[in-house]
């Protein structure tokens, strides 16, 4: 999930599609620190004993299981046939399997979000809210799913194809998936931060594709919190250490990095329409590497 730091530096949380929306036209507002969300972020860095990372293992893979779920309902619509879901049934059954499950979805009611998942479709670069609106052939979507399980956080996302997807646009999610394997590669205990944008601005300038300047974070007994993960490059101080959990989600476009937002003041689409493309993991740090606890 994500939230605004400052005017130029931005948190990740997911998205739908603007130009299809059921209940309103798209509007251009301008995107300020103060129209994300009422959440703030927490100074304190999340980093955990052996209880801790227990915890945190549980409701990571909470999360990734129920992401592998919510992509199932995607591959499974049959398109042809205009069978496909809503974004509203991804939602509403992602919202039951977590109840299910004792957990609660971190999105509801975070900030006055309405839902219990966001989703991206196409230009939606996240924090897309469910609606009424089918899936069609050819789109791609971003699920983001975040769980609170026994007082901690997971957060994961990935983007999906939807039926017969254009080969440019399959090869910016392949790509997109490809930055947050890199970036996760050089994460380990007294790693610089800042190698992580490094890493994944190299890769996406290989393709051309734009690094958008949204941003990962710490997570665990709070879902938003220092350090701020920059994806693009920058010269970020600070080095990682062992026991700490934080998310990489870097977001791709086809075009340019400009952004706008709906008047609904979460969803933020590209300025252009070109498509993007995010994937989202939590990690933790070890001596030697990162565990990633949102792998399914």
């Amino acid at each position: 999930m994500a939230a605004t730091v400052n005017s130029s530096t931005l948190l990740s949380h997911p998205t739908l599609n603007p130009s299809t929306f059921v209940n309103g036209e798209a509007s251009a507002s301008s995107f300020t620190t103060t129209t994300l969300f009422s959440g703030e972020i927490s100074s304190e860095y999340q980093i955990h004993n052996a209880e801790g990372i227990d915890n945190m293992r549980a409701a990571c893979k909470l999360a990734a299981r129920v992401l592998d779920y919510a992509g199932t309902l995607v591959r499974t619509s049959e398109f042809l046939y205009q069978q496909s879901v809503t974004t509203n049934e991804i939602d509403e059954a992602v919202h039951q399997m977590i109840i299910e499950a004792a957990a609660y979805p971190s999105p509801l009611g975070y900030g006055q979000f309405p839902k219990s998942v966001c989703t991206s479709v196409n230009e939606c670069m996240y924090h897309g809210i469910p609606d009424s609106r089918k899936l069609q052939d050819g789109d791609i979507i971003n699920i983001d799913v975040a769980v609170y399980l026994n007082g901690y956080h997971g957060d994961t996302s990935k983007t999906f194809l939807c039926g017969n997807v254009d080969d440019a646009t399959k090869k910016l999610v392949k790509v997109t998936e490809e930055c947050l394997q890199l970036g996760i590669s050089v994460c380990k205990d007294g790693a610089p931060f800042q190698n992580i944008g490094d890493r994944i601005c190299e890769l996406a300038a290989k393709f051309g594709y734009g690094v958008d300047r949204f941003v990962g974070h710490g997570v665990g007994t709070v879902l938003h919190s220092q350090p701020l993960i920059f994806h693009d490059c920058s010269n970020k101080p600070g080095t990682m250490v062992e026991g700490q959990t934080f998310t990489l989600e870097p977001i791709l476009t086809m075009g340019s990095t400009e952004f706008k937002t709906w008047e609904d003041n979460w969803t933020i689409l590209t300025a252009d329409g070109s498509p993007s493309a995010q994937f989202e993991h939590t990690i933790l740090i070890t001596s030697t590497g990162a565990e990633i606890l949102t792998q399914s």
